[in-house]
């Protein structure tokens, strides 16, 4: 069967939720921090290896300092509350992005939820936070130039470039990432995986984060199933 290995989802909608519901943003991203474990657990039903959630990215930093605190907090607040859903699934949790401007305890809490499920072998999901593209790209390319001289890297082929930049990003024991899912209406994939994507089947939906459920998933991945993925060939 035509099932992915990686599935990676941009949550989008809480704060319209929210307003929908008359309710402030903050109530939104906590509950959509509900729908999170519904779709963590549906992918581990579904035996898909490897999850990706843009959790928070580079640029929500922007957003009011309120709102910014409160996502901090909820997050740290998840990374402990669903310690017993990761070991009773055993699901590994992994974090992509730059964390090192978290504070000490946020930084810790992921650093013992990563340790804590790193035998688990049911499903890896993996929470991208202060996470962007463009930002993980060019750290793997400061990385490689701090590490290669010039002659080096002019000696190099074009593959063996790409085989480089691939074992040097933060994905990098990763699959290549067969399924992008954004929910919210909005069709763009807003500066995430866009390396680790460029194969991917692209799914969009008007529903808000908050509103998704487990069938629309479904439904979802029997149009995956479906697919002819010829990655260029014929």
């Amino acid at each position: 069967m035509n099932m992915p290995k990686h599935i990676a989802m941009i949550m989008d909608g809480n704060g319209r939720w929210a307003k929908a519901q008359g309710k402030k943003r903050t109530q939104g991203h906590k509950e959509g921090a509900k729908i999170v474990r519904d779709v963590t657990q549906w992918c581990a039903n579904k035996h898909i290896p490897y999850l990706t959630l843009y959790a928070f990215s580079t640029e929500n930093w922007k957003r009011p300092k309120i709102e910014v605190d409160f996502l901090m907090n909820l997050l740290e607040k998840y990374l402990h509350n669903e310690q017993p859903m990761y070991m009773k699934n055993h699901i590994r949790f992994r974090a992509i992005g730059d964390i090192s401007i978290f504070s000490t305890t946020l930084k810790n809490a992921i650093l013992e939820l990563e340790h804590i499920t790193q035998n688990h072998t049911n499903l890896t999901q993996i929470l991208a936070l202060n996470y962007g593209s463009h930002d993980e790209i060019a750290r793997t390319f400061i990385k490689l130039a701090n590490t290669l001289s010039p002659t080096h890297l002019a000696a190099l082929s074009t593959s063996e470039v790409i085989d480089m930049i691939n074992a040097n990003l933060d994905t990098a024991t990763l699959p290549d990432v067969d399924m992008l899912i954004r929910t919210g209406g909005e069709k763009r994939i807003s500066n995430f995986l866009l390396w680790q994507a460029s194969y991917a089947e692209l799914f969009f939906t008007s529903t808000l984060w908050p509103n998704l459920r487990t069938q629309e998933l479904d439904s979802m991945l029997e149009d995956f199933m479906q697919r002819k993925r010829r990655f260029g060939g014929l």
